[in-house]
């Protein structure tokens, strides 16, 4: 049996679908199995799976589902054999060592669920890195009770988690990732596994609203870029606007010198959060 099972639900996003299986399988763990979930897909998305011609991947052509296809995502999840799932977005990425990273998270017998810090990627290149622990108290509670700070595929758990409370849920219409984290964290409190390095790139969906997207600090760190207060040039790919796709461009840049891509990357987030909690420090408010 694989390491990981990796879920990727899609509807009718063919032109990003490609970059994302290939981000899975230009991982440095190969021990895996990709479920790729067609929601209703009326595109070209089947021969896009088609064509990586890798037995890792399994194609699911399902019916449309209500709202996001929970139900179908459950289908392919009673079906995987991974001790471990991991999510990925159709329109995200994953870097070379996600999977390797978030597998050690587990080496911890009480971790049942691991999420590596969150990047949010403007249409234009430039990255939003999110600074939440839900190890801690405040955060946690915000969590629990507020909303959904956490990208899926920024999340792995256990796959016995679902024996235990549960497939995804399919009597709403969204947010069901959300639900699933809180039943996990509800079932194992002291469970939650944090890699403070990024893993990943998670992109705006199409659907939603360019000016307002993300948690409430995405639009602050916005705010601070464009306004030149200060940032880090390691977070700002300077995609270009000639119609290709951002997840194109990037996926393009990780091709040709990724780890040096993605090395800037982790060090322009490290200093931008000291430079946020330096400033927090000299806050006389603060509390």
């Amino acid at each position: 049996m694989p390491r990981f099972s990796v879920l990727i639900p899609t509807h009718n996003r063919a032109e990003v679908l490609g970059p994302a299986i290939a981000s899975v399988l230009a991982q440095s763990v190969t021990d895996f199995e990709v479920l790729v979930v067609g929601d209703g897909c009326t595109d070209t998305s089947a021969e896009v799976v088609a064509n990586f011609g890798d037995p890792r991947i399994r194609w699911f052509d399902c019916a449309k589902g209500p709202g996001f296809g929970y139900a179908n995502r459950n289908y392919a999840l009673r079906r995987a054999t991974g001790d471990l799932v991991a999510f990925l977005g159709h329109d995200n990425l994953y870097f070379p060592d996600h999977l390797a990273r978030l597998s050690a998270t587990f080496q911890a017998e009480r971790v049942m669920m691991a999420y590596s810090r969150p990047l949010w990627i403007r249409d234009d290149g430039v990255i939003f890195p999110f600074f939440v622990n839900l190890n801690t108290r405040r955060a946690r509670e915000s969590f629990m009770t507020v909303g959904n700070v956490l990208p899926a595929t920024t999340v792995v758990y256990r796959r016995k988690l679902h024996d235990e409370v549960g497939l995804w849920p399919e009597d709403i219409q969204e947010s069901g990732d959300w639900v699933m984290w809180k039943r996990f964290l509800t079932a194992y409190p002291s469970g939650l596994g944090f890699c403070r390095i990024p893993t990943c790139l998670h992109f705006r969906a199409i659907w939603r609203d360019v000016k307002k997207w993300g948690p409430p600090a995405v639009s602050y760190l916005s705010y601070l870029k464009d306004e030149g207060r200060f940032w880090e040039p390691g977070l700002d790919l300077q995609l270009t606007k000639d119609g290709a796709l951002p997840q194109v461009q990037v996926a393009a840049l990780m091709t040709q010198d990724g780890s040096t891509m993605i090395g800037k990357i982790r060090a322009s987030v490290e200093v931008l959060g000291d430079s946020l909690a330096w400033n927090a420090s000299l806050d006389p408010n603060l509390n």
